[in-house]
C-alpha cells in the first residue's frame, strides 16, 4: 500500500516483532522495506523523504526486534524463568499451576506455538529484558538498541502517537503479543528512562483481530516425539483458539481501556491450506523455510491501518471501539470492489486510483517491457524518454531500475525458466473466490496473454479504460507514452519530490493517473 502511494504524507516507524531471528515470513517483510527504502533513497536522505501523490510516497523506518531464546540456556521456560533455582519449589509449583510440563519444556525458538497464556508472559518480560539491557548501558544486541530507537520514537511523540499491532488472534506470537504491547511499551520506557519517563497518556494503540484463515499439516507422533517439540501448533483447534480469543478482547478490561481500536477481520470460506502441495515430511514450525503465501485477509489488515492512521474517529472514547466491514459474500463467492477496502464514495476512487495505477505500473514493466523474463523493464521507460529527447533521468543508473524492476516482480509475477511465479498481487488474488477488484484478465498466468497484455484495460468499468485501449491499431501503450511526453505530467511542486529517483516515480505515476482519467 505505501508502494501504491496510500500513506501520502506519512512516515511510518514499523517495529518488526518475532521469537525467531530467522523466520522466512520476518526476513521476507524485512527484506521488501529496505527494497522500499533502497528505491526511495536519495542522495541527501537515507530511505528518501515523504512525498504527496506518487508511488513509494511514505517513508519507512524499519526496526527489528526478537526474543533471544535461540541458545542452550534460553531455549524453554524452565531455563528463562530459572523456576528451579527455588529451593523451596513454590515457584515450580506455582508454574505447574498454569502451565503443563510439555509447554514448560517445548523448545522457544520457532514461536509460542499456539501457547498464549505462556506467550504473552514471555513477550512481556521480552520487552522489559531489553528496556533493562538499555538501561544498564552494557553488552547491548543490535536487537536490543533498535528496540531501543523505537521506544524512544514513541515517547517523543507524547500523545500524537499512533502505534497499530498486525497480528492474528489464533495462533502464537501475535496472538500473544497484542495484549500485553501497551502495557510492555509503557514500562519500557520507564525502565529505559530511569522512571523519569513514561508513554504519553493520550498516546492510541490500535489493532487487528485477525481469526483464523488458513491450516496446515496436522503434525505426527514422530514429530512430536522430538526433544524440544512435544508442542507443536495444530491447525484444527484455530477456530476454537480464535472464539476464545474474541471473547477475551470482549470482556478483558485492560484491553478495552489500553487500545482504542480493534479491527474485527474474519474469512468466511475454509482456510487456505498452506502445506498443500507441500513436500516437507514435518509440519514447519518456523525457522528460514517458513515462507507462507499471501491472504486477502492480511491486505485487510493494511486497511484497517489506513483507518487509524487517517481517522480520528473513535479515538477519544473511554474504551475500545470494535470496528467490522461487511463485503459482498454468497453461494461461496466473494465479490471485493474498490469501495470494500478503505471506504466508499472519495476513499473508494482513492483506492481505484492508486491500486490501479500500480498494477498499470507493473504491467508496463513486466509484461510489455518484458521486465518479469529477464529484461530490465523500468529501464525501457527511460529508454522511451531518451528517444523523445527527454533527459532529465539519465543520471539513474542500472542499480536503480533492476531494483525497481525486482520489487515490481514481487509486487505482480515473475518466469522462471518459462513457468509462471506468482507475487504478492497474484498469491492474493487466488485467494478471493470472486472478483477482485480489477477486470479477472488482469491477473492471467498465461503467458501469450502477458505479452500482448494492454495495461490501459484493467477495469471492468470501460471510463477508466485509458484512450486507444482496446484498439484494432494497437494497444493504450502510444497513449501513455503520449501522457509522459506532456508537460502537465512531470513533477509538481506539491508533490515533494528532490531526488531524481523521486521525481521519475512522480513523473511515471502522472502519466498513468492522467490516463486512467479516475476522478
Amino acid at each position: 500500500m505505501c508502494a501504491m502511494g496510500l500513506f501520502d504524507t506519512k512516515e511510518i516507524n514499523i517495529l518488526t516483532l518475532d521469537t525467531d531471528a530467522i523466520n522466512g515470513n520476518k526476513e521476507r517483510t524485512e527484506n521488501l522495506i529496505r527494497q522500499y527504502n533502497s528505491i526511495k533513497t536519495t542522495s541527501n536522505a537515507k530511505g528518501g523523504k515523504v512525498n504527496t501523490d506518487t508511488f513509494f510516497s511514505a517513508k519507512l523506518n524499519l526496526f527489528s526486534f526478537y526474543t533471544d531464546y535461540d541458545n542452550s540456556e534460553r531455549a524453554n521456560f524452565k531455563q528463562i524463568s530459572q523456576i528451579h533455582s527455588d529451593p523451596d519449589g513454590n515457584n515450580k509449583l506455582l508454574a505447574d499451576l498454569f502451565l503443563d510440563e510439555h509447554v514448560q519444556d517445548f523448545n522457544l525458538a520457532h514461536g509460542y506455538r499456539a501457547q498464549t497464556h505462556l506467550g504473552s508472559y514471555l513477550m512481556y518480560h521480552a520487552f522489559i529484558e531489553a528496556a533493562r539491557s538499555l538501561q544498564a548501558g552494557t553488552n547491548i544486541k543490535a536487537h536490543e538498541k533498535e528496540f531501543g530507537e523505537f521506544i524512544n520514537m514513541v515517547y517523543d511523540a507524547g500523545g500524537d502517537a499512533k502505534i497499530f499491532c498486525f497480528g492474528s488472534v489464533f495462533g502464537g506470537t501475535g496472538a500473544s503479543s497484542i495484549p500485553v504491547i501497551p502495557k510492555a511499551i509503557n514500562d519500557a520506557i520507564k525502565i529505559r528512562g530511569g522512571d523519569k519517563m513514561a508513554l504519553s497518556p493520550d498516546a492510541k494503540f490500535g489493532a487487528t483481530l485477525l481469526t483464523e484463515y488458513f491450516s496446515f499439516k496436522k503434525p505426527d507422533a514422530a514429530q512430536k516425539s522430538k526433544d524440544g517439540n512435544a508442542v507443536i501448533a495444530d491447525s484444527s483447534f484455530f477456530t476454537l483458539n480464535s472464539q476464545a480469543a474474541l471473547q477475551f478482547y470482549q470482556d478483558d478490561p485492560t484491553v478495552k481501556s489500553t487500545y482504542k481500536k480493534m479491527y474485527h477481520i474474519g474469512w468466511p470460506i475454509d482456510p487456505l491450506d498452506f502445506s498443500k502441495d507441500n513436500k516437507d515430511k514435518e509440519t514447519i514450525t518456523g525457522g528460514k523455510n517458513q515462507k507462507n503465501p499471501c491472504h486477502i485477509t492480511e491486505f485487510l489488515c493494511s486497511c484497517a491501518a489506513f483507518d487509524f492512521f487517517n481517522s480520528d474517529e473513535g479515538l477519544d472514547g473511554k474504551d475500545a471501539v470494535y470496528l467490522y466491514k461487511s463485503v459482498k459474500f454468497k453461494d461461496n463467492v466473494l465479490n471485493l470492489n474498490f469501495n470494500d477496502f478503505i471506504g466508499d464514495g472519495k476513499n473508494g476512487k482513492l483506492f481505484a486510483r492508486k491500486f490501479g495505477a500500480f498494477v498499470s505500473f507493473m504491467h508496463l514493466a513486466l509484461s510489455k517491457n518484458k521486465g518479469a523474463r529477464g529484461d530490465n523493464g523500468v529501464k525501457g521507460f527511460l529508454n522511451q524518454l531518451k528517444s523523445q529527447n527527454i533527459h532529465h533521468y539519465n543520471s539513474l543508473e542500472d542499480q536503480y531500475t533492476s531494483e525497481l524492476n525486482d520489487y515490481l516482480k514481487q509486487f505482480g509475477y515473475s518466469i522462471d525458466q518459462n513457468a509462471f511465479v506468482p507475487g504478492w498481487l497474484y498469491q492474493v488474488r487466488s485467494t478471493v473466490p470472486g472478483k477482485f477488484v480489477l477486470d479477472d484478465k488482469t491477473y492471467t498466468h498465461n503467458l501469450n496473454e502477458l505479452e500482448k497484455f494492454d495495461a490501459g484495460m484493467i477495469f471492468t468499468e470501460k471510463d477508466y479504460h485509458w484512450t486507444g485501449a482496446g484498439s484494432f491499431l494497437g494497444d493504450s501503450y502510444n497513449t501513455f507514452v503520449k501522457e509522459l511526453l506532456e508537460v502537465e505530467t512531470e513533477p509538481k511542486e506539491e508533490q515533494h519530490c528532490s531526488g531524481t529517483n523521486e521525481k521519475f516515480l512522480a513523473h511515471i505515476y502522472n502519466a498513468i493517473r492522467d490516463s486512467q482519467k479516475i476522478n
